[in-house]
Formats: structure tokens, C-alpha cells, sequence
């Protein structure tokens, strides 16, 4: 027999008459529905970096529609209220603001009715700095002439002089065992040979070097002369390196103490062409490349030159002697061309007529041997013309050509980049190639922008084969949209020890996000975009229970938002 209350309804009564009815009938077929606890199982992340926004997942059991998570020390009352979203009974999300500070803290679901925590459930740490890379710095010695100078203020058939040579270690090692050696055919090295051994040199330092010498000719129709220094050495391991200097000597054209022939034209009445100023279309010369030698030529005698023939490259004497003015010339064809060679036409130039105390420019197209080192190379210049009284003279000067050997770095992205969005870290997977033929030692590798934050940005790369490559993965966080460029810079030095950039600018497209309204956790009326669970009574869980028993639908109703998760119908 069922007693009732006396202040139940009657559609209680029924409910209350039919569960025990269906109990008795069928059994407890059914699950019975079990109110747990308010409780915490988990926190997803429990570590968060404070140089961003962060949201933490909080998973547990009886979260009420008014629940809010803190964070904070023991004490609930002094913890720090979060922005709460309830996505069920069992799931709520916090948002934890930017710059929080570091530390431990315990974390609180506080419902109307109870509260629970969670002691050292999160944990906020500060970004951790990068390092900055050690870098190795690539030394070498290399030694470099500081001046040099002769004790005559010209050099005369018949009479000694001495040559001093200050060198100078301008590399970052110490050069061990270096030796100097001269030569030169129309100079003649005395007491030693022409060779010098001068030691050890530390980096930085200087020495000086004497060397006695004397002509091996009369000069004629000349003003210059060269001569070739050549210094070997060693660093702290023993790699070998050479170096070759050419150094220019002004000579007098009269021969001291001896008969000069009476055709020989004197320094008061004669045709003398110098060149006065040479250079060429490119900056720097490499093996391989075409450029343009422009070269002046000035008449600096008081007599005009006429029939002027330039011979790029140097060539053999044809008068029967070297230097002397004669019914020959000089020919092209025994010159010096294993580093430059001329291109589109012939060696040989025909310039007519050049007066007294004028100039001319002219240009000649050469080439750099493709198999040519880097290094400091002279490179012979002749003339042969006549002058108003009918002498032959024949003039050779050397002009000093510096060929590097710059590598070829290909910069680019090993994979495809599609579009990047504002605000949102971005990796850039950046590849650093040597396109070259040669060995290629590159220093530190920056990536900077001026619209967006650039992290990971800076590292080392080092020695780089033929072929090889160096790859860096960059987080790029943009704060703009439209086109962005980010600026790639590679440092090196070169074959003469002078610091260079290579640059490369990398256009990206960038998208602008658009916030989503219905996300935002200040918005009361859609929850942050999730479906609002309807309050229910103790008696509307008891229906949804009974409905379950029969297969109907028993689930909690929810408030959605309108046009929130469907499409709203326009025709």
C-alpha cells in the first residue's frame, strides 16, 4: 500500500504511483540516475607561458551553470577570478591573461553551494630566453704590404739601390715561418739572391725589410718599372699560404755614366705615355666574369706620340733589343694571358696619334680564367708608337687587377609557404645553399622584420660544401596584413679579409583574422558561443528519468542562441 503526503498534488501522486507500478512489473532494468559530487580530475595544460593569452581545460563532476574557476594561494577569498566558461557539468573553460605572473598556484571551482580545489594544478612560467649563440670566429694570417719606398728618388742603369718593404700582419693568427722572395728582369737582386727569410709575425704586428738591388738594363722611353714580391708563410697548423705583390719603381731614362746612342731621344725631347688612371665596369672581379678594362693614357713627354698601338697583355720585343727605340715594335702574341684574356677582339689596339701633354681613354673587353684564384694580379701594358723625330719606342707599364672569389648562396624556403595569418606564430622553414663550385665559409645568419616579431631568428652557420645547405625553422608572428617582407642577412669575409652582407628580401602574403562574435566570453547572452543548459527542478529530473525508462528522449533541454549553430535562410 502507497501512502502519500497530504500536501502532494495529484499529478505526483500519479508519478509516484507509476514508477512503483513499473518497478513491481518490470524490475530495475535501468540505470539510476546518481548526483555526484563537486569534484576536480584534471586541468589541461597545467603549464601555460604568460607571454600570451592561455585557456586551460578544467574536467571534473557537478560544475553548476554559475561556476567560476580562481586561481591563487590557500585562501579561496583572495584567489583570482578567471573568466568561466561552462561547457557542461564536467568541463569548464578559464582564461588566463597575458603577462600573469610566474608561479604555483592552486586552482578553485567555486559553485553557489560548495567549493573545490586543486593544490598546484597550474603552473605559469615566464618565456625562456634563447642563448645567444657562440660564434666561432674564421681567422687566418694574411699578411699585406704597409708602404714601400727606395732610397734614390729614381732608379738609374749602373747605380745600386735599396728597396725597403714594411709588411704587416692584417689576419687574426700569428704567420709562422715567412719568406719573401723578388723577382724581376729588369732589376738584379744583390747580396742574397733576392730571397728573405723573416720569421714569425704576430697578428697586428709590422716589420720592415731591406732588399739591395740594381738595373739589368738601360731604360729607354720608360718611367716605370715592376717588380714581384712573393711571401710564403704558415698559420699555428701548418696550412701554407702564398701571397704575390707587385710593386712599381719609377726609373730615369738617361743612362748614367755611359754613350747614348745619338738617335736616343732624351728627357727633354721626347713622346712618354703613361697610364694615369685604369678601371673597369664591374666591383669585383671573379674567375669567369666579362668586364671592361677603361684605361687612360696620358702623353706626358713634349713631343706627340703618332701610331700608337696598345698591346693588352704585354708582348716580345721586335728591334733587336729590349727597350731600345729601333725600326721594330712590339708583338702582340708573346704576352701573358693565363688570368685575363682579351674577348671580341684581339689584344692589339690601334689609337692613332696622342700630343704632347694630352690624353686619351679607351676601353678594351677582357675575361677572368675561369680556373684563377683569388689574389692581387699585375697585368702588362704596352705601347709601341713613334715620335716626331722617327724613333721607335717601346713603353711596358703594369696596372694591378684583384680577382675574388665571392660564394654564391641561394636563399629561399625548403617547403612551400602559403598564406600567414595576424597575430598567429608562423614557421618560416628558411635553407641557406651553396650554389657554388667552391668551399664557402659564411658567419651569422639574421632574420628581421619591420611588420611582425621575428623569433629563433639568429644563429651560426659555418663551413658550407659545394652543394650543401644549412636550414633554420623561424616562428614569425606578423602584426599586419597585406604583403610583408622579411630581410635574410648572411655575413662573411672575403678573400682580403674584408667584411661583407649577402641580402635576400622575402615577400609573404599575410591574412587578417576576423574575431568571431559569437566566441567572445564577455557576451552573456550566448555563453561564448556554446549552448546555455536550462535550469531544471527535482521533479523535471524524476520526468527525464521516466522517459528514459520508456526509450524517449530524457536528455537536459538547452537555450541555443538563434542563427548561432544554423544557417539562417535567406531566399
Amino acid at each position: 500500500m502507497i501512502f502519500y503526503g497530504d500536501k502532494m498534488s495529484l499529478k505526483q501522486k500519479t508519478l509516484l504511483s507509476s514508477l512503483y507500478l513499473f518497478i513491481l512489473v518490470f524490475g530495475v532494468s535501468q540505470p539510476i540516475l546518481v548526483w555526484a559530487a563537486l569534484s576536480i580530475t584534471a586541468i589541461t595544460p597545467n603549464l601555460v607561458i604568460n607571454d600570451i593569452a592561455n585557456t586551460i581545460t578544467i574536467t571534473g563532476t557537478d560544475f553548476a551553470a554559475e561556476a567560476q574557476v580562481k586561481i591563487g594561494g590557500s585562501d579561496v577569498s583572495t584567489s583570482f577570478g578567471l573568466i568561466t566558461n561552462r561547457i557542461s557539468e564536467t568541463e569548464l573553460l578559464a582564461n588566463i591573461p597575458k603577462d600573469y605572473p610566474a608561479g604555483v598556484y592552486t586552482v578553485y571551482v567555486v559553485n553557489p553551494d560548495a567549493t573545490i580545489s586543486l593544490p598546484a594544478g597550474l603552473t605559469v612560467a615566464a618565456p625562456a630566453s634563447m642563448p645567444t649563440p657562440t660564434l666561432s670566429t674564421f681567422a687566418r694570417p694574411q699578411i699585406s704590404v704597409g708602404s714601400y719606398s727606395t732610397d734614390v728618388d729614381g732608379i738609374r742603369f749602373g747605380k745600386n739601390f735599396t728597396l725597403t718593404v714594411r709588411l704587416k700582419n692584417s689576419g687574426g693568427e700569428q704567420a709562422n715561418g715567412i719568406q719573401v722572395s723578388f723577382v724581376s728582369a729588369d732589376l738584379l737582386m744583390l747580396k742574397n739572391g733576392g730571397v728573405i727569410a723573416v720569421g714569425d709575425l704576430d697578428k697586428g704586428d709590422t716589420v720592415n725589410l731591406t732588399q739591395v738591388m740594381t738595373a739589368a738594363n738601360p731604360f729607354y722611353g720608360v718611367s716605370l718599372t715592376s717588380l714581384e714580391m712573393n711571401i710564403s708563410y704558415y698559420d699555428k697548423n701548418g696550412v701554407p699560404f702564398t701571397d704575390k705583390f707587385s710593386l712599381i719603381l719609377g726609373v730615369f731614362n738617361t743612362v748614367s755614366g755611359l754613350a747614348a746612342p745619338t738617335d736616343t731621344p732624351t728627357g727633354s725631347n721626347l713622346a712618354q705615355l703613361i697610364i694615369g688612371e685604369y678601371k673597369t665596369d664591374l666591383d669585383q672581379l671573379e674567375p669567369g666574369s666579362q668586364f671592361e678594362l677603361e684605361i687612360t693614357i696620358i702623353n706626358k713627354g713634349n713631343l706627340p706620340a703618332k701610331s700608337v698601338l696598345m698591346i693588352v697583355g704585354g708582348g716580345s720585343d721586335t728591334s733587336g733589343e729590349n727597350g731600345t727605340p729601333g725600326p721594330g715594335g712590339i708583338s702582340g702574341s708573346g704576352g701573358d694571358f693565363t688570368n685575363f684574356a682579351p674577348v671580341g677582339s684581339s689584344n692589339i689596339q690601334s689609337l692613332g696619334d696622342i700630343p704632347a701633354d694630352s690624353s686619351l681613354v679607351v676601353t678594351h673587353q677582357m675575361i677572368v680564367n675561369v680556373n684563377t684564384n683569388p689574389s692581387a694580379y699585375p697585368m702588362k701594358v704596352s705601347f709601341s708608337y713613334t715620335d716626331a723625330n722617327g724613333n721607335q719606342i717601346n713603353d711596358e707599364q703594369v696596372i694591378t687587377l684583384l680577382i675574388y672569389s665571392l660564394p654564391k648562396i641561394d636563399i629561399s624556403f625548403y617547403q612551400p609557404v602559403l598564406e600567414l595569418y595576424t597575430f598567429q606564430p608562423n614557421l618560416l622553414p628558411l635553407q641557406v645553399v651553396n650554389i657554388g663550385r667552391k668551399f664557402a665559409v659564411l658567419g651569422n645568419l639574421e632574420i628581421t622584420s619591420t611588420s611582425g616579431l621575428v623569433e629563433n631568428g639568429q644563429t651560426f652557420i659555418g663551413g658550407l660544401d659545394s652543394g650543401g645547405y644549412f636550414i633554420l625553422d623561424v616562428l614569425f608572428t606578423p602584426d599586419m596584413p597585406g604583403q610583408t617582407e622579411v630581410l635574410v642577412s648572411i655575413d662573411y669575409t672575403d678573400d682580403f679579409n674584408q667584411a661583407r652582407t649577402i641580402t635576400k628580401v622575402l615577400s609573404l602574403d599575410v591574412i587578417e583574422i576576423q574575431p568571431d562574435p559569437s566566441l567572445d566570453p564577455s557576451n552573456p547572452d550566448i555563453n561564448g558561443g556554446y549552448p546555455i543548459e536550462s535550469e531544471e527542478s527535482w521533479w523535471d529530473k524524476v520526468w527525464r528519468f521516466i522517459l528514459g525508462l520508456f526509450g524517449l528522449d530524457s536528455g537536459r533541454p538547452v537555450n541555443t542562441p538563434p542563427n548561432q549553430f544554423e544557417p539562417e535562410y535567406n531566399p
